[in-house]
């Protein structure tokens, strides 16, 4: 091989694969394309649909306890960062049962 194509053979290489990780970030970063979840932005309570708050827990940590035990006496029920706080939310038919599991002193 000739020694001068051997000085070109390794820039064109290393361009080449600065171009594939240069189109592989773009993609990943690319507006509404990537595959990594955005962050849920906190709303209204009204934007959650037919679901009711059923509580407003003070910190995440807690509003996640009492999705956990709704969830444990079979009552589907997420937890929403809403912007008045974190809140429990069930769908309508679920609200009464889901106030009577999560009534203190039961």
């Amino acid at each position: 091989m000739d020694t001068s194509a051997s000085f070109l053979i390794g820039p064109i290489i290393a361009l080449g694969g600065v171009g594939v990780l240069v189109l592989i970030l773009r993609w990943a970063y690319s507006n509404g394309n990537s595959v990594v979840a955005r962050r849920a932005r906190p709303s209204t309570e009204d934007d959650y649909g037919l679901l009711v708050p059923v509580a407003s827990p003070t910190t995440y940590i807690e509003g996640e306890v009492l999705r956990r035990t709704l969830e444990d006496a079979n009552i589907r029920a997420i937890l929403a960062e809403t912007l008045n706080g974190p809140r429990v939310m069930v769908w309508p038919d679920d609200a009464d049962l889901a106030a009577k599991v999560l009534k203190p002193g039961r």
